[in-house]
Order: C-alpha cells, then sequence, then structure tokens
C-alpha cells in the first residue's frame, strides 16, 4: 500500500526563483510528515538559506536564520540509502543523530560523506538553475570559521504542497 503522501510535492519560491521538491515517503515517512506539517503552517515562510557552501549544499529552514533555531521539537532520523548527490534533500542535525527539527538542506554537489548519517528525504524535480544560483552567490565567513554565510541570503517567500488528485 502507498504511503499516504505518495504523489505530494512542494514548491519553494524563493527570492532567486522557484524549486520544487518530490519527496521519498517509502524511505524517510517521518521527515516527509515534518516537512509537509511545518510547510502547510507557514514555517518556512520568511526564512532564508543561511548557509551556502558551493559545490556542497545549500540550508535553510531555520526560523532565527542563524542555523540555531528549530520547531521546538526533533524527530528521530530515518537514515536511507538515498545517495547525497546534486539535487538531494536531506535533513540537517545536531551531533545527536535524532536532533532535526526544521533544518533542511539540498546538495549542491556530491556528499558521499553524509550518506547513512544524515537522513536524504526527497529531492529536486525542477529549478536545478535556482540551486546553483543559490549555492554560487558570494559569501563570507560565518560563525562556524567557514566561509558558508551569504552576504546577500536567499530568503524562501513560500513553500506550497501539492497533494495529488484523490482518484474517484
Amino acid at each position: 500500500m502507498p504511503h499516504a503522501l505518495t504523489g505530494v510535492t512542494a514548491t519553494l519560491e524563493t527570492s532567486a526563483g522557484s524549486m520544487k521538491l518530490e519527496f521519498f515517503p517509502d524511505k524517510a515517512p517521518g521527515h516527509v510528515e515534518n516537512f509537509v506539517k511545518l510547510a502547510e503552517k507557514g514555517f518556512y515562510d520568511g526564512t532564508v538559506f543561511h548557509r551556502t557552501i558551493a559545490g556542497f549544499m545549500i540550508q535553510g529552514g531555520c526560523p532565527k536564520g542563524t542555523g540555531t533555531g528549530g520547531p521546538g521539537y526533533t524527530i528521530k532520523a530515518e537514515f536511507n540509502d538515498t545517495k547525497h548527490i546534486k539535487g538531494v534533500l536531506s535533513m540537517a542535525r545536531s551531533s545527536d543523530p535524532n536532533s532535526a527539527g526544521s533544518q533542511f538542506f539540498i546538495c549542491h554537489g556530491d556528499a558521499g560523506f553524509l550518506d547513512k548519517q544524515y537522513t536524504a528525504f526527497g529531492r529536486l524535480s525542477g529549478g536545478m538553475d535556482v540551486l546553483d544560483k543559490i549555492a554560487t552567490a558570494p559569501t563570507s565567513v560565518g560563525a562556524g570559521g567557514e566561509k558558508s554565510k551569504p552576504l546577500t541570503p536567499v530568503k524562501v517567500n513560500k513553500v506550497t504542497i501539492t497533494r495529488p488528485a484523490a482518484k474517484a
């Protein structure tokens, strides 16, 4: 039986353009459900991509815009066999594998060292040019000492969830 979230997609309308996501509810049902729930509540609207590293990833979903915020709860890891390659959507977390909440990242290159250590739960199905634009924008040194703080952070204006039409 297919998962209730099979066929659900998201459109991230950003100040740099739109990106479309498709989810993997068969591989990470809790993560898909969490992202969809937060998006439908408007949690991501107005947030920014606060950490971007060309050839690696762009990270967003922090309500504070700093990488230190979340939804006030965490979810259990759902590591799976999805490879962290360009366009893959995965959850950010602290050193605790079960510490993901709302922050996510989209790979901008091959990040195989993250495989089975971070929960991949979807991928870009449109807007690869927008991913490239966000990932390659100028950055400065951030709080962690890496050159990943966007000089002009790209804003997530709205995340729209689309559910497949019910079958008659």
